[in-house]
């Protein structure tokens, strides 16, 4: 099993982990609604990249 040799100072520790806090997740903008939604996913009007894929409730 490892084991540290010496330990780590707080100062090392906080930055090794100055990279792990969460980031805002990417959006984009549908061209046809401008609506926005999360990349490389359907809108919520059941668009995706310009193009209608599939109905939603509205439309029917």
């Amino acid at each position: 099993m490892a084991v540290q040799q010496n330990k780590k100072s707080p100062s090392k520790r906080n930055m090794r982990r100055s990279h792990d806090s969460i980031s805002t997740p990417a959006t984009a903008v549908e061209p046809t609604t401008g609506e926005l939604h999360l990349r490389h996913h359907i809108s919520p009007n059941g668009f995706y990249r310009g193009r209608k894929i599939f109905n939603t409730k509205n439309d029917e």
